[in-house]
Protein backbone atom coordinates (compact mmCIF):
# COMPACT_ATOMS: atom_id res chain seq x y z
CA UNK A 1 0.00 0.00 0.00
CA UNK A 2 1.07 3.79 -0.56
CA UNK A 3 1.19 5.38 3.33
CA UNK A 4 2.09 8.98 4.23
CA UNK A 5 3.33 9.25 7.90
CA UNK A 6 2.72 12.68 8.55
CA UNK A 7 5.51 13.57 11.07
CA UNK A 8 7.45 10.43 10.18
CA UNK A 9 10.82 11.71 11.00
CA UNK A 10 9.55 12.31 14.59
CA UNK A 11 10.15 9.82 17.40
CA UNK A 12 6.97 7.80 16.98
CA UNK A 13 6.57 8.31 13.22
CA UNK A 14 9.90 7.31 12.53
CA UNK A 15 10.07 4.02 13.98
CA UNK A 16 6.21 3.22 12.32
CA UNK A 17 7.83 4.51 8.80
CA UNK A 18 10.92 1.87 9.10
CA UNK A 19 8.67 -0.97 10.15
CA UNK A 20 6.03 0.37 7.65
CA UNK A 21 8.65 -0.06 4.57
CA UNK A 22 10.17 -3.49 6.01
CA UNK A 23 6.64 -5.04 5.44
CA UNK A 24 7.27 -3.86 1.94
CA UNK A 25 4.72 -0.66 1.65
CA UNK A 26 5.34 2.53 -0.26
CA UNK A 27 5.73 5.09 2.13
CA UNK A 28 6.22 8.91 1.94
CA UNK A 29 7.02 11.23 4.93
CA UNK A 30 5.44 14.78 5.41
CA UNK A 31 7.50 16.72 8.02
CA UNK A 32 8.51 19.76 8.66
CA UNK A 33 11.26 19.23 11.61
CA UNK A 34 9.83 21.19 14.25
CA UNK A 35 10.34 18.19 16.80
CA UNK A 36 11.56 15.65 13.88
CA UNK A 37 15.33 15.12 13.21
CA UNK A 38 16.38 14.65 9.64
CA UNK A 39 18.65 11.67 10.75
CA UNK A 40 15.61 9.63 11.26
CA UNK A 41 14.60 9.67 8.03
CA UNK A 42 14.47 6.16 6.49
CA UNK A 43 16.24 6.35 2.75
CA UNK A 44 13.92 3.99 1.34
CA UNK A 45 11.01 6.72 2.04
CA UNK A 46 10.06 9.61 -0.16
CA UNK A 47 10.37 12.77 1.98
CA UNK A 48 8.47 16.32 1.74
CA UNK A 49 9.56 19.03 4.03
CA UNK A 50 6.31 20.62 5.01
CA UNK A 51 4.08 21.66 6.73
CA UNK A 52 0.82 19.91 7.38
CA UNK A 53 -1.00 23.05 7.76
CA UNK A 54 -0.36 24.64 4.28
CA UNK A 55 -2.20 24.29 1.25
CA UNK A 56 0.23 23.02 -0.98
CA UNK A 57 0.73 19.91 0.01
CA UNK A 58 -2.41 19.26 -1.71
CA UNK A 59 0.52 18.83 -5.03
CA UNK A 60 1.88 15.68 -3.06
CA UNK A 61 -1.45 13.81 -2.71
CA UNK A 62 -2.10 14.78 -6.20
CA UNK A 63 1.37 12.90 -7.28
CA UNK A 64 1.37 10.09 -4.46
CA UNK A 65 -2.33 8.71 -4.32
CA UNK A 66 -2.40 7.57 -0.82
CA UNK A 67 -4.41 4.42 0.26
CA UNK A 68 -3.56 5.49 3.85
CA UNK A 69 -2.94 8.56 5.59
CA UNK A 70 -1.03 8.15 9.40
CA UNK A 71 -1.46 11.13 11.22
CA UNK A 72 1.38 11.49 13.93
CA UNK A 73 2.28 15.13 13.55
CA UNK A 74 1.51 17.50 15.87
CA UNK A 75 2.48 20.40 18.62
CA UNK A 76 3.40 17.58 21.22
CA UNK A 77 3.93 19.76 24.44
CA UNK A 78 1.04 20.68 26.64
CA UNK A 79 2.55 23.44 28.12
CA UNK A 80 2.95 25.02 24.71
CA UNK A 81 -0.80 24.75 24.04
CA UNK A 82 -1.10 26.74 27.51
CA UNK A 83 1.05 29.45 27.14
CA UNK A 84 0.27 29.58 22.65
CA UNK A 85 -3.44 27.93 22.30
CA UNK A 86 -3.94 29.86 19.19
CA UNK A 87 -0.66 28.42 18.06
CA UNK A 88 -1.70 24.57 19.12
CA UNK A 89 -5.15 24.64 17.69
CA UNK A 90 -3.58 26.10 14.10
CA UNK A 91 -1.10 22.47 14.05
CA UNK A 92 -3.25 20.06 15.85
CA UNK A 93 -7.05 20.52 14.70
CA UNK A 94 -6.56 23.32 11.44
CA UNK A 95 -3.56 20.95 10.17
CA UNK A 96 -5.22 17.97 10.75
CA UNK A 97 -8.38 19.67 9.19
CA UNK A 98 -6.41 20.13 6.46
CA UNK A 99 -5.36 16.73 6.03
CA UNK A 100 -8.84 15.12 6.45
CA UNK A 101 -9.60 17.49 3.63
CA UNK A 102 -7.49 16.46 1.26
CA UNK A 103 -8.15 12.58 2.06
CA UNK A 104 -11.98 13.16 1.61
CA UNK A 105 -10.63 15.03 -2.02
CA UNK A 106 -8.46 12.33 -2.71
CA UNK A 107 -10.45 9.22 -1.74
CA UNK A 108 -8.26 7.38 0.83
CA UNK A 109 -9.10 4.31 2.15
CA UNK A 110 -8.01 4.88 5.63
CA UNK A 111 -6.99 7.21 8.01
CA UNK A 112 -4.91 6.63 11.47
CA UNK A 113 -4.30 9.30 13.60
CA UNK A 114 -2.38 9.55 16.67
CA UNK A 115 -4.56 10.39 19.82
CA UNK A 116 -3.81 11.22 23.61
CA UNK A 117 -5.20 8.80 25.94
CA UNK A 118 -3.15 10.74 28.67
CA UNK A 119 -4.60 14.35 27.99
CA UNK A 120 -8.40 13.69 26.82
CA UNK A 121 -9.71 11.87 29.87
CA UNK A 122 -8.66 14.39 32.48
CA UNK A 123 -9.37 13.41 35.54
CA UNK A 124 -11.56 10.53 36.06
CA UNK A 125 -12.65 9.35 39.61
CA UNK A 126 -11.98 5.81 38.65
CA UNK A 127 -9.04 3.90 37.10
CA UNK A 128 -8.30 2.33 34.99
CA UNK A 129 -9.37 4.68 32.32
CA UNK A 130 -11.57 2.72 29.18
CA UNK A 131 -12.41 4.24 25.99
CA UNK A 132 -16.45 4.98 27.22
CA UNK A 133 -14.81 7.30 29.48
CA UNK A 134 -16.31 11.22 29.23
CA UNK A 135 -13.86 13.45 27.83
CA UNK A 136 -12.92 15.84 30.27
CA UNK A 137 -9.32 17.29 28.92
CA UNK A 138 -7.22 20.13 31.17
CA UNK A 139 -5.13 21.37 28.56
CA UNK A 140 -5.86 23.21 24.82
CA UNK A 141 -3.77 19.99 23.46
CA UNK A 142 -5.96 17.82 24.92
CA UNK A 143 -9.03 19.92 23.56
CA UNK A 144 -7.35 19.91 20.35
CA UNK A 145 -6.96 15.92 20.29
CA UNK A 146 -10.79 15.46 21.31
CA UNK A 147 -11.89 18.08 18.80
CA UNK A 148 -9.63 15.97 15.66
CA UNK A 149 -11.34 12.51 16.61
CA UNK A 150 -14.70 13.94 16.59
CA UNK A 151 -13.56 15.76 13.33
CA UNK A 152 -12.16 12.67 11.56
CA UNK A 153 -14.94 10.43 12.83
CA UNK A 154 -17.31 12.67 10.74
CA UNK A 155 -15.27 13.07 7.84
CA UNK A 156 -14.71 9.03 7.53
CA UNK A 157 -18.79 8.80 7.41
CA UNK A 158 -19.37 11.36 5.36
CA UNK A 159 -16.47 10.27 2.36
CA UNK A 160 -16.58 6.77 3.29
CA UNK A 161 -13.26 5.76 4.44
CA UNK A 162 -12.07 3.93 7.69
CA UNK A 163 -10.46 5.75 10.73
CA UNK A 164 -8.05 4.24 13.77
CA UNK A 165 -7.94 6.28 16.73
CA UNK A 166 -5.17 5.26 18.83
CA UNK A 167 -4.86 7.09 22.35
CA UNK A 168 -1.72 6.52 23.47
CA UNK A 169 -0.32 6.25 26.89
CA UNK A 170 3.14 7.94 28.02
CA UNK A 171 5.67 6.39 25.27
CA UNK A 172 9.05 6.41 25.66
CA UNK A 173 12.17 5.05 24.05
CA UNK A 174 14.81 5.61 21.34
CA UNK A 175 14.47 8.89 18.90
CA UNK A 176 12.25 10.79 21.70
CA UNK A 177 13.15 14.39 22.33
CA UNK A 178 12.54 16.88 25.75
CA UNK A 179 10.62 19.02 24.06
CA UNK A 180 7.04 17.13 25.38
CA UNK A 181 6.44 16.32 29.04
CA UNK A 182 5.44 13.21 28.00
CA UNK A 183 8.99 12.46 27.51
CA UNK A 184 9.82 12.13 31.00
CA UNK A 185 12.30 8.74 30.62
CA UNK A 186 14.12 10.53 27.75
CA UNK A 187 14.92 13.79 29.60
CA UNK A 188 15.83 11.92 32.93
CA UNK A 189 18.06 9.76 30.92
CA UNK A 190 19.49 12.59 28.76
CA UNK A 191 19.92 14.25 32.38
CA UNK A 192 21.57 11.27 33.90
CA UNK A 193 23.86 10.65 31.24
CA UNK A 194 25.15 13.81 31.28
CA UNK A 195 25.77 13.76 35.24
CA UNK A 196 22.95 16.40 35.43
CA UNK A 197 20.38 17.20 38.27
CA UNK A 198 16.67 15.63 37.10
CA UNK A 199 13.58 17.95 37.97
CA UNK A 200 10.79 16.71 38.89
CA UNK A 201 7.36 18.49 38.74
CA UNK A 202 5.57 18.71 42.28
CA UNK A 203 5.94 16.00 44.35
CA UNK A 204 6.69 13.47 42.25
CA UNK A 205 3.50 11.02 42.93
CA UNK A 206 1.92 11.65 39.72
CA UNK A 207 0.44 7.98 37.67
CA UNK A 208 1.71 7.61 34.10
CA UNK A 209 1.06 4.30 32.28
CA UNK A 210 4.32 3.97 30.57
CA UNK A 211 4.76 2.26 27.10
CA UNK A 212 7.65 1.20 24.38
CA UNK A 213 7.73 2.58 21.27
CA UNK A 214 8.01 -1.14 19.67
CA UNK A 215 4.47 -1.73 21.30
CA UNK A 216 3.33 1.41 19.52
CA UNK A 217 4.39 0.71 16.44
CA UNK A 218 2.77 -3.05 16.73
CA UNK A 219 -0.62 -1.62 16.82
CA UNK A 220 0.23 1.04 14.13
CA UNK A 221 0.82 -2.21 11.91
CA UNK A 222 -2.84 -4.12 12.86
CA UNK A 223 -4.26 -0.80 12.17
CA UNK A 224 -3.52 -1.40 8.94
CA UNK A 225 -6.39 -3.26 8.35
CA UNK A 226 -9.22 -3.52 11.06
CA UNK A 227 -13.09 -2.28 11.18
CA UNK A 228 -13.15 1.42 12.03
CA UNK A 229 -12.80 2.10 15.95
CA UNK A 230 -11.06 3.81 18.64
CA UNK A 231 -8.53 1.91 21.35
CA UNK A 232 -6.83 3.27 24.60
CA UNK A 233 -3.16 2.12 23.90
CA UNK A 234 -1.11 1.86 27.63
CA UNK A 235 0.27 -1.16 29.24
CA UNK A 236 -2.01 -0.62 32.60
CA UNK A 237 1.05 -0.31 34.81
CA UNK A 238 0.73 2.37 37.60
CA UNK A 239 4.10 3.98 38.17
CA UNK A 240 4.78 7.45 39.59
CA UNK A 241 7.67 9.44 39.09
CA UNK A 242 9.46 9.09 42.05
CA UNK A 243 8.65 4.97 41.34
CA UNK A 244 11.17 6.30 37.66
CA UNK A 245 13.41 7.89 39.62
CA UNK A 246 13.86 4.61 41.52
CA UNK A 247 13.97 2.60 38.95
CA UNK A 248 16.62 4.37 37.01
CA UNK A 249 18.46 4.45 40.13
CA UNK A 250 18.78 0.78 40.16
CA UNK A 251 19.20 0.34 36.16
CA UNK A 252 22.35 2.42 36.21
CA UNK A 253 23.64 1.46 39.80
CA UNK A 254 23.52 5.38 40.83
CA UNK A 255 21.96 7.87 43.07
CA UNK A 256 19.97 9.40 41.09
CA UNK A 257 20.24 13.36 41.75
CA UNK A 258 16.76 15.15 41.66
CA UNK A 259 14.70 18.18 42.83
CA UNK A 260 11.18 18.88 43.56
CA UNK A 261 9.92 22.10 41.31
CA UNK A 262 6.24 23.41 40.93
CA UNK A 263 3.67 21.04 39.03
CA UNK A 264 2.69 22.23 35.52
CA UNK A 265 -1.17 23.78 34.87
CA UNK A 266 -3.04 21.38 33.00
CA UNK A 267 -0.77 18.30 33.67
CA UNK A 268 -2.96 15.33 34.69
CA UNK A 269 -2.35 13.68 37.89
CA UNK A 270 -3.19 10.18 37.33
CA UNK A 271 -3.61 8.31 33.92
CA UNK A 272 -3.58 4.74 33.75
CA UNK A 273 -5.25 3.09 30.61
CA UNK A 274 -7.44 -0.31 30.16
CA UNK A 275 -6.17 -1.41 26.62
CA UNK A 276 -8.52 -5.11 26.92
CA UNK A 277 -10.42 -3.92 24.30
CA UNK A 278 -7.42 -3.49 21.65
CA UNK A 279 -6.39 -7.03 23.13
CA UNK A 280 -9.66 -8.33 22.13
CA UNK A 281 -10.25 -6.59 18.99
CA UNK A 282 -6.46 -6.40 17.59
CA UNK A 283 -5.19 -9.15 19.24
CA UNK A 284 -2.53 -6.75 20.51
CA UNK A 285 -0.65 -6.66 23.69
CA UNK A 286 2.39 -4.72 25.03
CA UNK A 287 5.12 -6.85 25.49
CA UNK A 288 8.19 -4.60 26.54
CA UNK A 289 8.67 -4.53 30.19
CA UNK A 290 9.93 -0.69 31.71
CA UNK A 291 12.43 -2.00 32.99
CA UNK A 292 13.57 -3.57 29.50
CA UNK A 293 11.92 -0.35 27.77
CA UNK A 294 14.33 1.49 29.95
CA UNK A 295 17.56 -0.19 29.67
CA UNK A 296 17.17 0.22 25.50
CA UNK A 297 16.50 3.51 25.92
CA UNK A 298 19.69 4.64 28.23
CA UNK A 299 21.62 2.64 25.70
CA UNK A 300 20.41 4.78 22.84
CA UNK A 301 20.90 7.76 24.32
CA UNK A 302 24.54 6.75 26.30
CA UNK A 303 27.43 9.08 24.51
CA UNK A 304 30.09 6.68 24.80
CA UNK A 305 30.78 2.87 25.10
CA UNK A 306 31.59 2.95 29.12
CA UNK A 307 28.47 4.82 29.92
CA UNK A 308 26.52 1.96 27.95
CA UNK A 309 28.30 -0.80 30.60
CA UNK A 310 26.92 1.50 33.31
CA UNK A 311 23.57 1.70 31.61
CA UNK A 312 23.09 -2.34 31.49
CA UNK A 313 24.45 -3.28 35.14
Amino acid sequence: MKILVTGGAGFIGSHIVDTYINLGHGVTIIDDFSTGSINNINPKAKFFKADICDKKIEEIFQGEKFDIINHHAAQINVRKSLDDPLFDANVNILGSLNLLNLSAKYRIKRFIFASSGGAIYGEPDAFPITEDFPFQPLSPYGVAKVATENYLQVFAELYHFHYVILRYSNVYGPRQISKSEAGVISIFANQILKSEKCFVNGNGNQIRDYIYVSDVVDVNVRALDCKSDFFNIGTGVQTSVNDLIEILSIITGREIAHEHRDPIPGEVFKNVLDASKARERLKWQPKVTLKEGIKKTLDYFAPDASTKEVSKS
